[in-house]
């Protein structure tokens, strides 16, 4: 039991699974902020645009909904009546490829500084070749005489 114990606190304190575990937590306050974004940005301009409707609001009911329910779309799911709630995963899917697109950039700049420490520096002049020596050499001894 305690060689189990002990693999898992090995595993466990792997640098790539602390690392895993910041990225997670950031990832959950970054999806967090990018919601705020789309539903409190976005989508009141697109919904705007399209009539002034909540994209959240737009379902279609698979049962009759009862006389005296609202007609938003938390009324009609309290009523209890089943819906297909289209304008949710719009609003969803928008999320989605706000945040792809975020880390899509993130990645792509991660790489090009990736390359860009990779690359070897340039040396500033070539070492001269035994040839080029032999000739400074010549040319120091003959300006000495």
């Amino acid at each position: 039991m305690s060689s189990f114990v002990q693999e898992f606190k090995e595993f466990a304190v792997k640098g790539s699974v602390m690392d895993l575990a910041v990225g997670v937590i950031i990832g959950g306050a970054f999806g967090k902020i990018v919601d705020s974004i789309v539903g409190d940005l976005i989508m009141p301009v697109v919904g705007r645009l399209f009539g002034g409707l909540d994209f959240n609001n737009y379902f279609i009911a698979l049962k009759d909904i009862p006389a005296g329910v609202g007609v938003t779309l938390a009324e009609v799911k309290k009523a209890g009546v089943p819906v297909f709630a289209y304008g949710s995963f719009i609003t969803i899917l928008l999320n989605f490829i706000i945040l792809a697109f975020i880390i899509f950039l993130i990645i792509k700049q991660m790489n090009r500084l990736k390359r860009q420490a990779a690359a070897p520096a340039a040396p500033a002049e070539p070492p001269p070749s035994p040839e080029d020596i032999v000739l400074l050499r010549e040319i120091r001894d003959a300006l000495r005489k």
